[in-house]
């Protein structure tokens, strides 16, 4: 299941960078938000990339899976909603979910489990 969700978070992650850079481009680019549509996309995609291999090797290890996949939600969808609205305080949710990713790769890095 974890695989699944993995999976299905890098296939959204193409999606939106080409729904960004397509159809959203030329309001993105009038908002100045096409940098920040950009760089959803880009931290979306390669944590996504890490849960697959998480979900291939990691098993022992759900709490940092779910840490990344935490902060793929809340960094990036914070930057997609702040892109999308122009609403400028969805961006205080931004680091949450960058304080989710450096926890997530930390307890990479102390567990014991890999």
């Amino acid at each position: 299941m974890l695989f699944r969700i993995a999976a299905a978070l890098c296939f959204l992650a193409v999606a939106l960078g080409a729904f960004g850079a397509h159809a959203l481009k030329p309001s993105l680019e009038g908002s100045g938000m096409l940098e920040v549509w950009n760089k959803a996309v880009l931290y979306h995609f390669l944590h996504g990339v890490a849960l697959v291999a998480l979900a291939l090797h990691g098993a022992g290890n759900r709490a940092a899976y779910f840490l990344l996949f935490a902060g793929v939600v809340l960094f990036s969808g914070s930057l997609y909603a702040m892109a999308l609205t122009h609403v400028r305080w969805l961006g205080a949710i931004t680091p949450l979910g960058g304080l989710c990713f450096l926890a997530g790769w930390a307890w990479l890095v102390i567990s014991p489990k890999l």
